[in-house]
């Protein structure tokens, strides 16, 4: 018997995933207080809508029809100790900026999804380090799990208690931001740290038209659901449907996608749009296989393949996972990580760290491939903070230098891009990605009609008036194309210009 076949037999339930071995799960040596723990976070309200998760997925399938274009970024880990209301605001500003740029670029609107609000806990490659004075200790796992300190390295189920109470009050501050504050200045972008890029005219320019369109600030929240009796405890049944409604979307990480594994077995049951991290240890029949599994009811926006290979591997590996998917039938969306397979150390500071132009080479390539496939690259993945002093990640028009590492490293865990890093990396993949295209099918010419904007001279305004679309004739198909603005001019006639 094949392992979906295996899979399917069973009958699923939130718990289900129990009787099964789950990789990068905390054990906890006080089980009555872990039980405890769980039942209090059973009852605890859920921190997101079951309507939330389906707009989502109805978004993420418009992503995957080249309809759209998801940005995802946010820290590898989120510390307790920056739930405080300007880095939230600080992590919120810099991904609606960074969607805001892609979508004023290419005429598509964005879909920000934050690593925010629960992404407490991370996968390890070892259980244990040695810790110089302490000897060998449990690995950090992330605030969920245990302290960064060396003193605090025993798992403590108490903790996810305190992260979900982060969660609800980063998501209280978040969404009451988005309600009730004046969010235009999330559009006023300062372009000055690309004065000397050969694109620094075009940056300008696509920052004027962020400021004049002054877009949306929706968002919506993720992270990797790594310890599963947490995210038990926060699914809830909906009608004949169960959510995990700790978040929007949650992911399963390269090191948790096992066929017969307790969190394959967990995500196969949820109704939230879900991801799952794909490397290269991934063989292509394997991926056909798990993503039957994960997507058994073929549904638009419900699976997220986010590739993370390295630079220089996507073209070894991407090809033969995109013909896997696509024999199956089986709708997907793909989306590309930069970030995890392009971490180096750095010998000269012996810190963890990642080159932008490494990042950006695995995202455009991931690009070059899909289209070469006659596929979509949906969106990109990226681990980054909103904070311009970090220093983790080397290069950039910034230019962060080895040496300039020691000057601001203040991740627990991986590396992220610093805000001016986060938007160039922005830039960069609004230039690949270019205006969008749409081929009449009846005379077969590709036409190139981008975002028709406009601006009421008397008042100095713009209004989005909604999407457009084009029908081709040949079969009456109409295809979204994203949004236009009309510009009244001061003696009330209107004129169509193009934004690029």
């Amino acid at each position: 018997m094949s392992d979906a076949a295996t899979i399917a037999a069973r009958t699923w339930a939130p718990g289900s995933w129990r009787v099964l071995e789950s990789q990068q799960m905390a054990e906890y040596e006080d089980k009555v207080l872990e039980a405890s723990v769980i039942a209090k976070l059973s009852k605890l309200p859920p921190l997101v809508q079951p309507s939330e998760c389906d707009a989502l997925k109805a978004l993420l399938a418009k992503a995957a029809a080249g309809e759209a274009f998801i940005v995802q970024g946010g820290d590898c880990a989120e510390r307790f100790i920056d739930c405080e209301a300007e880095r939230l605001e600080a992590q919120l500003k810099v991904l609606v900026q960074m969607g805001a740029i892609v979508s004023e670029a290419t005429g598509v609107p964005p879909v920000v999804i934050a690593r925010i609000a629960g992404q407490y806990g991370k996968p390890r490659s070892k259980p244990t380090e040695v810790v110089e004075g302490h000897g060998e200790i449990m690995s950090f796992k992330g605030d969920n799990i245990n302290g960064y300190e060396p003193e605090e390295r025993k798992w403590d189920p108490k903790r996810l208690l305190e992260g979900y109470y982060h969660s609800a009050s980063t998501l209280n501050y978040l969404r009451s931001l988005r309600m009730s504050a004046d969010l235009s200045k999330f559009f006023d972008l300062d372009v000055g740290f690309t004065s000397k890029s050969a694109t620094h005219a075009q940056n300008i320019q696509v920052a004027a038209g962020v400021k004049k369109s002054a877009g949306a600030t929706t968002f919506y929240t993720a992270h990797e659901a790594m310890q599963l009796n947490l995210e038990e405890a926060l699914t809830r049944p909906v009608g004949d449907a169960h959510y995990n409604l700790s978040a929007h979307m949650v992911w399963i990480g390269d090191r948790t996608r096992q066929m017969l594994g307790g969190h394959v077995e967990y995500f196969r049951g949820i109704a939230n749009p879900i991801g799952v991290k794909v490397g290269p240890s991934m063989k292509n029949d394997e991926l056909a296989e798990l993503v039957a599994v994960l997507n058994p009811n073929k549904e638009a926006g419900k699976l997220v393949i986010i590739t993370r290979y390295g630079h220089d591997k996507v073209e070894q590996y991407l090809p033969g996972h995109i013909a896997a998917v696509k024999a199956t039938g089986i709708p997907v969306v793909w989306q590309c990580d930069g970030v995890h397979g392009n971490t180096i150390t750095a010998k000269s500071v012996g810190l963890k760290t990642r080159a932008f132009d490494d990042i950006m080479a695995e995202c455009t390539n991931a690009l070059a491939v899909h289209r070469k496939a006659g596929s979509i690259l949906a969106g990109i993945h990226l681990e980054l903070t909103g904070q311009e002093t970090v220093t983790e990640c080397t290069g950039g028009c910034v230019c962060v230098t080895e040496e300039d590492l020691k000057s601001n490293y203040e991740t627990w865990c991986d590396p992220r891009l610093n805000y001016k890093q986060a938007l160039e990396a922005a830039f960069t993949m609004a230039r690949e990605l270019g205006p969008i295209c749409v081929e009449t099918e009846s005379k077969g010419s590709a036409r190139e009609l981008g975002p028709i904007c406009v601006e009421t001279e008397s008042k100095g305004s713009a209004r989005e008036l909604g999407p457009i679309c084009v029908e081709t004739e040949s079969k009456g198909s109409a295809r979204e194309l994203g949004p236009i603005c009309v510009e009244t001019e001061s003696k009330g006639s209107a004129k169509r210009t193009r934004k690029r």
